[in-house]
């Protein structure tokens, strides 16, 4: 984990809309794959590559705050969750942070091949320093595909940009819910993605506790029919934003499947992938 890379059939460019990749070109270490509707995403072909829990948190934060006006992305790696929701809430103004310049420099790339540069800033750095952030700084929608694992508690990768991406250097789950607690506007949402099983499941309990937060509510996903789930997606607000009597209160939606026992495309993620502009 992450989980299983993006399919196959999602990495053909297909037609570009007109105007769109002026003067952008692919690099021979780089591809170019289709992430949300006409939008594209630039990645190295030895690097990180989105993941399906990148996808599910976007889908999963907009469907749920699909009004939203503002929205940040935490640890943003690639742009894959901020280039989802953009597509997804074309009218709102974004702010993505993300560390590694490598995945910075690639963002960016895939922003302007895009025509996201009026109201996608994408800034570089560790979102835990101060001033990446004002604290007047409010979103209406914050959204995480945070690390998993502490240094240590794997198979480590050579490769830096992979590293970061599975293994707590730059921020944990407790991070994450403690930045989003500081800069969610009144009323806001906070979507991420994070391991299901108990162990897991219990820092993502304790760091929202901590920072303030609430699980309103969380839905468990299935990567293959008859398994447990792998991993949740987790929808938090501020407690102070909830009546008192819903502040320990956490909705657990059934699960969502993937793939079906057979291997094929489960119809439910089908569904997600309509809402994210590709066909099933």
């Amino acid at each position: 984990m992450k989980t299983e890379p993006h399919f196959k059939g999602w990495a053909k460019p297909g037609p570009v809309p007109p105007g769109l990749a002026a003067g952008v070109t692919v690099e021979p270490h780089e591809t170019l794959d289709a992430i949300s509707g006409h939008f594209r995403l630039f990645q190295l072909r030895a690097g990180h590559r989105f993941s399906t829990d990148d996808i599910l948190v976007a889908w999963y934060g907009t469907s749920w705050c699909p009004t939203a006006r503002t929205a940040l992305d935490l640890g943003s790696g690639l742009g894959t969750v901020g280039m989802i929701c953009a597509w997804r809430l074309p009218g709102a103004k974004f702010v993505t942070i993300e560390a590694q310049p490598a995945s910075v420099a690639l963002a960016r790339k895939s922003a302007l091949y895009n025509g996201l540069t009026e109201h996608y800033e994408i800034r570089e750095g560790d979102f835990r320093t101060e001033g990446i952030l004002k604290p007047e700084e409010k979103f209406d929608l914050i959204t995480g595909s945070p690390p998993y694992f502490p240094l240590g508690a794997g198979v480590e990768s050579e490769h830096p940009q992979k590293l970061a991406c599975r293994f707590e250097l730059l921020g944990t789950i407790a991070d994450y819910c403690t930045t989003a607690a500081h800069h969610l506007a009144a009323g806001g949402f906070f979507a991420c993605v994070f391991p299901y099983e108990p162990a897991q499941l219990a820092r993502v309990t304790a760091g929202a506790r901590e920072a303030g937060l609430v699980i309103v509510r969380q839905r468990p996903v299935v990567f293959r029919e008859g398994d447990p789930p792998l991993v949740g997606l987790f929808g938090l607000m501020r407690a102070e934003d909830l009546p008192e009597g819903f502040r320990e209160q956490t909705w657990t939606e059934p699960e969502l499947t993937i793939r079906t026992r057979a291997g094929k495309i489960h119809p439910e993620y089908s569904a997600v992938k309509l809402a994210i502009g590709f066909p099933p």
